[in-house]
């Protein structure tokens, strides 16, 4: 006998008996992953495994899965259920064809499951990094899950498919958001649409100013959270809500209008800070407890913009849409006031990604010069970030917002290597940090556009691209964008522009010379250039290299001093790692300790909260 074979058949007993004393134990985190809510996961974790119970309705088996894409291909999968009384759970992973094979290396560990008359519950745990080729490893970025059941049990002669129950949900299951639990009776007030037209295009943005409630004293707004049609989860892709100029004209309430078009009201135009972001996929977000959004004094937000980014890629005609936001209130306060800082890329042309690239990355800085001037005015000690909302288009595949302190690279603030254009909110930080006069951020952007053949710009549409993410912090300080932008004429000579016409009187302008790109304006020259993967490679190399514009804009329609002056990226020192590499030895010693592990802390939860309750 082998010195493990003792301790394998010690992880079988263990499991044998944890599975008679189990009918449940605590999650910290729930979700459900189909809009009928038959089928739903509960979970928790430490650092280095975590723990499932699925509940379906079902009394066949259930398939629980971790896939690169949300498809069905190269997917690390979990088929179980209970049958004829006894529960059981195979570790299956699909190749890129999408035939399913048992993995030799069984990493997931049943602890328990049970079924009634319309349900099966199964609960089992696995290592965060199993070491196996055939998992997929779970990290703090977004996992697509996928999920499937059927109302059959695996029999003798394997699976049998599934159907159309199916489907998958991007989740952080190692940063799920923050809990949606306030006090029960708290007042709330919603900001909505009333049966707007959805205009017959892709991509339309919809703005729309409200007054806040008149309130005779302070209050904190402690949770916002969407108000999304029915059916139209697809079609509204994000929504930005505005502080507008308190002097704003009455007559402008409830008025709604196309944003960002030549007959919108001017009015609309002093809405310019960003005092909450949603994007697609995400749920609410509910203010840690001792932080909220001051409304009702006189430096708060009166009159506030709501923006709505319909994106309607399939042009649908005579859709109307009443989505918005539901703000809750609350007069006991917390002890800060919140705010929000824009970062990334400033939002323009000159934001610009050349096609057939596997990965091209921009960077926007929130500049050392900028963070210097407004903290060291506003708040010498620095403020705390408590949540980051990382934003990109349809290009984007991994978002980061580095964090520097003299040059020395911190932990990043937030980041996601997975980024899903479909899933996007606020990751509240597991620690607060603090942002010094003098520190600089980074948000870097990694994209894919290798399915494209022209240029992708910085732009509002979805085919478009952006580069942003939006810090939740405290103390509020009158600073509401740090951004950056890299110097046009530097990206025209890369492709051999020499004169432009001036004065400039047209957008975009129009190039002199030479003479193959004369009369052209400078997007048609960037797209008539001939691009390959080298000169794409050099172009962004180049690229993150070129002074920039720096962007950094007061409350309002205010700006610092360093606004729109030209700076040199930063020379960057040593880059801190972001978290530990795991060595993988011997697999097997490592699957059957760690199962020992796992089973025993299972069990012992289960003993102590079922077998001997209080």
């Amino acid at each position: 006998m082998s010195e493990k074979q003792p301790l394998c058949a010690l992880v079988f007993l263990t499991s044998l008996f944890c599975s008679t004393c189990s009918h449940g134990t605590r999650f910290v985190h729930s979700a459900a992953l189909d809009a009928d809510g038959r089928y739903n996961i509960k979970w928790g974790f430490d650092e280095s495994t975590i723990t499932f119970e699925v509940e379906v309705e079902t009394r066949g088996y259930i398939g629980f899965g971790l896939s690169p894409t949300g498809a069905m291909s190269s997917s690390d999968i979990v088929i179980g259920g209970v049958l004829n009384g006894s529960s059981y759970l195979l570790d299956y992973f699909t190749d890129s064809n999408r035939k399913v094979h048992k993995d030799p290396l069984q990493s997931y560990q049943l602890l328990y499951g049970r079924e009634n008359g319309t349900h099966t519950v199964l609960a089992f745990s696995r290592n965060l990094q199993t070491c196996d080729d055939n998992d997929k490893v779970i990290t703090g970025s977004t996992v697509r899950v996928i999920w499937a059941f059927h109302e059959e049990d695996v029999g003798v002669s394997g699976l049998v498919y599934h159907g159309m129950n199916r489907g998958r949900k991007s989740l952080r299951l190692l940063n799920p958001g923050s809990s949606s639990s306030i006090p029960a009776g708290t007042a709330f007030f919603d900001l909505q649409n009333e049966e707007v037209p959805v205009p017959h295009k892709d991509t339309t943005y919809w703005c729309q100013i409200y007054r806040f409630p008149e309130l005779k004293k302070k209050h904190h707004v402690i949770r916002i959270e969407p108000l999304i049609q029915k059916g139209h989860e697809n079609l509204v892709h994000h929504i930005l809500l505005y502080q507008c100029d308190s002097n704003l004209n009455k007559s402008e309430i409830n008025r709604g209008h196309e944003c960002y078009h030549p007959n919108m009201p001017d009015s609309f135009f002093t809405c310019e800070t960003v005092l909450f972001a949603w994007a697609i996929g995400g749920e609410g977000f509910t203010y840690p407890p001792h932080v909220g959004m001051s409304i009702g004094t006189s430096i708060d937000p009166v009159y506030v913009q709501m923006e709505i980014h319909f994106d309607n890629l399939s042009l649908q005609r005579g859709t109307v849409d009443s989505s918005g936001l539901r703000l809750y209130y609350s007069p006991s306060l917390r002890r800060y006031d919140a705010g929000v800082i824009e970062t990334g890329v400033w939002v323009s042309l000159y934001h610009m990604l050349p096609p057939g690239m596997q990965d091209y990355i921009t960077e926007g800085h929130c500049t050392q010069e900028c963070l210097q001037e407004s903290l060291d005015s506003e708040m010498p000690s620095g403020v705390h970030v408590f949540a980051v909302l990382l934003h990109a288009h349809l290009a984007g595949r991994a978002i980061r917002t580095r964090h520097f302190r003299q040059q020395v690279e911190l932990q990043p603030l937030a980041s996601d290597d997975q980024f899903d254009f479909n899933f996007q909110e606020f990751q509240p930080l597991s620690q607060e940090r603090i942002i010094l006069p003098g520190d600089s951020l980074i948000t870097e952007c990694r994209y894919n556009t290798k399915g494209r053949m022209n240029m992708t710009w910085g732009g509002l549409s979805t085919r478009d691209e952006m580069c942003l993410s939006y810090l939740l912090y405290y103390p509020r300080v009158n600073l509401a964008r740090c951004e950056s932008l890299p110097e046009i004429t530097g990206q025209l000579k890369f492709i051999g522009v020499k004169k432009i016409q001036e004065p400039v009187t047209t957008w975009p302008f129009v190039i002199k010379s030479p003479k193959k790109y004369s009369n052209l304006s400078f997007t048609e020259a960037m797209d008539k250039y001939k691009w390959t993967r080298k000169r794409g490679k050099a172009f962004n190399n180049i690229v993150r290299k070129l002074p920039m514009n720096v962007r950094c804009s007061k409350i309002g329609q205010d700006e610092w001093s360093i606004q729109g002056m030209i700076v040199s990226p930063p020379e960057l020192k040593l880059e801190q790692t972001s978290a530990a590499v795991v060595t993988c030895r011997n697999i097997s010693e490592i699957h059957c300790e760690s199962s020992l592990a796992l089973l025993l802390t299972a069990c012992l939860l289960l003993i102590l909260q079922t077998c001997f309750p209080l």
